[in-house]
């Protein structure tokens, strides 16, 4: 069918992730630092995103494309949290550390030394679209999940915390009950770690929203 659609300008995007994070169905992602329309068939043709974009690179058209399927939405957005499409799948800061996940992470390690450290609950990364730029920039990043790996992390957490200069502590969870494990996992880590380090939390709603 011939329908209005977005069009997004690959060359004048800048990666700010903006355009995702304001589409509401889960249509657009960040494919290597680039805007992308996922899924036409979210597209609703109403335009949340446009005036989100700083640069003008997205506009309307009109062309054949898959009608929008809002059954389709909903499915995706009451699926998981971590299935929003509103993500950032790509940027261009680097990754200072190797592996990410905490139970495979090192408790020593010269890269910890003087870092702000990040420790992220899974779900926040695929779920909130500025989260490379907004929380991963600058930080030493360590992931996982309390509920999925079945495991309580404020042991591991405690000796990297006590064995390393770490600056500060920034926690990112989802807002759902069982990721508060994460946040009380970390808490508990750094009074075992006998260290005075400044904590902050930043809790991400199942619509993909900084809460």
């Amino acid at each position: 069918m011939i329908r209005t659609i977005i069009e997004i300008n690959e060359d004048k995007c800048n990666g700010c992730g903006a355009c995702a994070h304001a589409c509401h169905e889960g249509a657009i992602g960040m494919v290597n630092g680039k805007a992308k329309l996922l899924r036409e068939d979210y597209c609703d043709g109403l335009g949340d995103c446009l005036p989100a974009c700083p640069t003008g690179a997205i506009k309307f058209v009109k062309r054949e494309a898959p009608a929008y399927d809002e059954a389709a939405v909903l499915r995706n957005k009451s699926a998981c949290p971590s299935t929003i499409a509103n993500v950032n799948y790509g940027g261009s800061h680097s990754l200072p550390n190797w592996p990410v996940q905490i139970k495979l992470a090192p408790t020593k390690a010269d890269y910890y030394d003087g870092a702000d450290l990040l420790i992220a609950a899974d779900c926040t990364a695929y779920s909130y679209g500025g989260f490379h730029r907004e929380f991963m920039n600058g930080k030493v990043t360590l992931i996982g999940c309390t509920k999925l790996d079945g495991q309580d992390y404020s042991d591991k957490l405690s000796e990297i915390i006590r064995l390393n200069n770490i600056r500060s502590i920034t926690v990112t969870r989802m807002e759902v009950p069982c990721c508060r494990g994460m946040e009380n996992a970390v808490s508990i880590a750094a009074a075992k770690s006998g260290k005075n380090i400044k904590i902050n939390t930043a809790v991400i709603s199942r619509k993909g929203e900084l809460l």
